[in-house]
């Protein structure tokens, strides 16, 4: 205190050294308390409301650094506020974070799941249909998001019931029927398809008394849901990270929305597909300063844009379609037939790809049936006559028993002979293209069957081989053009629908024997891996021997929630009517349900052999809502009179576009 200062005025000021905080606790009290009464109420008010609002500051601090460290429980980075308690008190809250999800979990199943066991079992009994092997009735588990992988017990993974099949093959190594036989599909006299036409009347695809099995309406709720996320935070933007919930840019035109018109239409919802028309009518625009990749934007933009205008008649898709391929017409304007892989939207300057000289055959080679599209839906001839130039130039190359290689330069029209040949990545579509050519101009023009002909042959010649120890059929590659490896993307598997829809048009039966042996293979990439969704590429074990029929490397583990394989299936059950396809589909869909969906939508993951930490890539592609809800929606559905093949043949994107008799 301070000498000679009255009593009554005098203030204690605590500096914080040991004479002031020796047991003088008492006296500290004191002088506080005679400080507080000295103030005004004001200045009271004001220190009280100080305080007040550091406390709110405080609790707005910590739910902050929560939401910032992963928002959900079980998500939390390294700063997460658990690294400041002990281990008692962390121990209590993953007690009680496990209870919280687990009657979360039981909640959320008792809600979805409520009404569709009802009707699912009504549904089974009136249509006298079994739900697929081993899975019990009212198990349609449409979005359990909440679900936690199969618990191991020494070693051993307990059997998932949703499941049944395990990592076995389904019917002891069969060959697709229960008599060990293959069941070809009933052929038509001639070269048409046997489709049910009751009608030519236009398909109203929003008619309210459109009826949908169980399994449509689940696809239909996922298609639903990642929508709602894509709109919510990504709307007008090319690409959704559904983690991060952000969006990127690839060519800057809507590419989601874009891509995805017409499974909403196909879906029947409306609401989705009268939000995506509007965007397309009053903020679609191709006048952006961005280079763009031919074969992407054509396959996704222009197909999907010809799509919906062939299922609505709307005269906006039409018209939009016809501006973009205005501008992608440069690309045409090479020194040789074979056009440049990029263009500038604006500018309209044509070049090729930014890493090497070379286009990949596949991107030059599947623009055909929307170039042609666009020609018969605008009366111009301008894109059928670019593309006509180059189908017949790759025509006219040499090729191995009618196999190409991956990469083809557009300066000199030439392939790279020292190319890999493979029907995976870069030449997939090129052979694709090859049938639907034919099939959508009437099967008119006879080299491009004679070329796929030619092509299937090189197959069975070069690239098919079957594993050990269980046989499976499947495609390989020739690294260099000459060495086979045993490897197969999953891009690969579009390759048995595309057999039997050949063998449906007409062409030999082995080709339908081949594809069902590869569908089962393509399953079998599903059906071994832990989550039973398949890698993005597998070796397939060529040793005497061997335990297992796969190998899958580290880097080649993750899922994209690629179409390839649902395609496939489509086809499949489509020619043949055979159950088990539906049933293989179903495991698939629940799986990408069980370990790619989660709260803001759906994303592809890093690892399928790991149930437990599958790890997320924080991306949803276009093409699971263009191509792989699409497809699994049209597996599923009773109706003949929806997209019948022999009135359309879809695109690469799954788009589907009118076949032309004339």
């Amino acid at each position: 205190m301070f000498e000679g200062t009255p009593r009554q005025n005098q203030m204690s000021v605590i500096s914080g050294f040991d004479e002031y905080s020796n047991g003088k606790d008492y006296k500290k009290r004191q002088s506080i308390i005679r400080v507080w009464k000295r103030l005004s109420s004001l200045q009271r008010s004001v220190i009280c409301f100080v305080l007040l609002l550091g406390g709110i500051s405080a609790l707005y601090l910590v739910t902050s650094v929560r939401q910032l460290h992963g928002g959900r429980w079980g998500h939390a980075g390294p700063s997460d506020l658990r690294d400041f308690l002990d281990s008692d008190e962390r121990q209590k809250m993953e007690r009680e974070k496990r209870e919280y999800i687990q009657q979360m979990k039981q909640k959320l199943a008792k809600q979805q799941v409520g009404d569709i066991v009802k009707k699912n079992k009504e549904m089974i009994r009136r249509q006298r249909k079994g739900p697929p092997s081993g899975m019990k009735a009212g198990k349609v588990d449409q979005g359990l998001d909440g679900d936690q992988p199969p618990v191991e017990d020494k070693g051993q993974p307990v059997r998932d019931e949703r499941f049944p099949n395990g990592n076995e093959d389904e019917d002891n190594g069969k060959d697709d029927s229960v008599d060990g036989n293959l069941n070809l599909p009933p052929k038509s006299a001639g070269d048409d398809l046997i489709v049910d036409q009751m009608s030519n009347e236009p398909y109203d695809y929003f008619n309210s008394k459109r009826e949908f099995t169980e399994q449509q309406k689940a696809v239909q709720d996922a298609f639903k849901f990642a929508w709602k996320e894509y709109k919510k935070y990504a709307w007008g933007h090319d690409e959704y990270h559904p983690i991060s919930k952000t969006h990127s840019e690839w060519f800057g035109v809507g590419l989601t929305i874009v891509d995805s018109i017409d499974t909403a239409i196909i879906m029947g919802l409306k609401d989705e597909y009268l939000e995506a028309r509007e965007w397309v009518d009053k903020s679609l625009t191709f006048d952006k300063d961005k280079d763009v990749n031919l074969f992407e934007i054509t396959i996704r933009a222009l197909g999907g844009l010809l799509s919906a205008y062939h299922l609505t008649n709307d005269d906006v898709f039409k018209e939009k379609a016809r501006d973009l391929g205005n501008r992608l017409l440069p690309c045409f304007k090479s020194p040789s037939n074979v056009p440049f892989s990029d263009v500038n939207l604006r500018t309209g300057h044509a070049h090729p790809p930014r890493w090497g000289p070379d286009s990949s055959t596949s991107e030059v080679t599947t623009i055909q049936l929307e170039f042609r599209d666009l020609s018969r839906v605008t009366n111009d001839g301008r894109y059928e006559h670019a593309i006509n130039v180059v189908s017949e130039h790759v025509h006219n190359l040499p090729k191995k028993d009618g196999l190409v290689p991956i990469f083809i330069n557009a300066n000199t029209g030439s392939f790279r002979s020292s190319a890999t040949i493979t029907f995976g990545a870069r030449g997939d579509s090129y052979y694709e293209y090859l049938l639907k050519q034919w099939i959508q101009t009437g099967k008119k023009k006879e080299y491009l069957k004679q070329d796929y002909m030619a092509a299937i042959e090189g197959i069975k010649t070069h690239l098919l081989k079957e594993s050990e120890p269980s046989k499976l059929l499947y495609i390989g590659e020739l690294l260099g053009g000459r060495s086979f490896s045993p490897k197969m993307d999953h891009l690969v598997c579009f390759m048995p629908g595309t057999m039997a829809l050949g063998y449906q048009n007409g062409l030999p039966k082995d080709h339908m024997e081949i594809a069902t042996r590869l569908t089962r293979t393509c399953y079998e990439m599903y059906n071994k891996m832990p989550t039973k969704l398949s890698p993005e590429i597998v070796y397939f074990n060529q040793a005497p021997g061997s335990s297992d029929d796969l190998i899958v490397k580290p880097l080649d583990s993750h899922n994209l929630l690629r179409p390839e394989t649902v395609e496939s299936l489509f086809y499949m059950y489509r020619f043949t009517k055979d159950k088990k396809y539906r049933e293989w589909g179903w495991q698939i869909f629940r799986a990408f349900m069980k370990y790619t969906k989660i709260d803001g939508g759906f994303s592809s993951i890093n690892n399928v052999k790991s149930p437990s930490n599958p790890g997320f890539k924080d991306k949803l592609e276009s093409f699971f809502l263009a191509e792989t809800l699409k497809y699994l929606f049209l597996l599923f559905s009773d109706d003949p009179q929806l997209i019948p093949l022999d009135k359309y043949v879809f695109n690469s994107e799954a788009h589907p576009l009118p076949i032309y008799t004339e």
